[in-house]
């Protein structure tokens, strides 16, 4: 793979990656209720579907299933509502009680190291991880998007699997450093949004934000790739 060609798809990673869509939504969001290293567990899991999803573009699969209408529509629904069910459960999340904020508060002054708040109704990391990798495994416009952007990186003359293990990797590296970016800065902001209404408002607005994307996934047309 020549040079110039690598860091023309490097720069198109960075584009793909800071546009906003449910792995950020999604990476925000366990930022807020986790912190940022708990949602490592989150990033990992967005970067295995990632990896499916260009492994199947990469292997030609993804063609086929924008082929054939009924295997689109069906990805196409399966992640549309899974991203409207993390909606809302986002939404209906029931925040710490004032009481528990007001003693997690107390600790927090005495001791800075201390854990964050959780919500009631936490993730364990396995359920967060599963969280990311659905978001983006059953995403199909990532699948229309891989196969629409592949092509023109690929060299035929030169063997395709070390391109794709360049390629992935590098696709996968930025899309980590982005999704990190964003559960820092939103970790970040949790320091002013400990209060009651103020991680009610987070559930809302996050969780109506997961809904909105998946359903904007059902408007997704295979024609999207031509």
């Amino acid at each position: 793979m020549q040079w110039h060609v690598w860091l023309t798809f490097f720069a198109a990673c960075w584009v793909i990656a800071i546009s906003p869509g449910s792995g950020a939504v999604l990476s925000m969001s366990h930022g807020l209720s986790y912190g940022w290293k708990r949602s490592s567990a989150t990033i990992a899991g967005l970067q295995l579907g990632l990896a499916l999803i260009f492994i199947i573009a990469g292997a030609g699969v993804g063609s086929l299933l924008v082929a054939s209408e009924t295997a689109f529509l069906a990805v196409k629904l399966v992640g549309a509502a899974y991203l409207m069910y993390l909606g809302v459960r986002q939404m209906r999340m029931r925040p710490a009680s004032p009481q528990a904020i007001a003693e997690a508060e107390s600790a927090l002054t005495a001791d800075p190291a201390h854990h964050r708040i959780r919500r009631d109704g936490g993730l364990r990391w396995q359920q967060r991880m599963l969280a990311g990798f659905l978001t983006n495994a059953t995403n199909p416009k990532g699948i229309l998007f891989m196969v629409a952007v592949l092509p023109p990186f690929i060299d035929p003359n030169r063997p395709l699997l070390l391109q794709l293990l360049i390629l992935g990797g590098t696709l996968c590296c930025v899309d980590v450093i982005v999704m990190n970016g964003y559960a820092a800065s939103a970790s970040l902001l949790s320091r002013w949004l400990r209060g009651y209404r103020a991680q009610l408002w987070q559930n809302r607005i996050f969780g109506g934000l997961l809904v909105l994307i998946g359903a904007g996934l059902l408007a997704v047309r295979r024609s999207s790739a031509s």
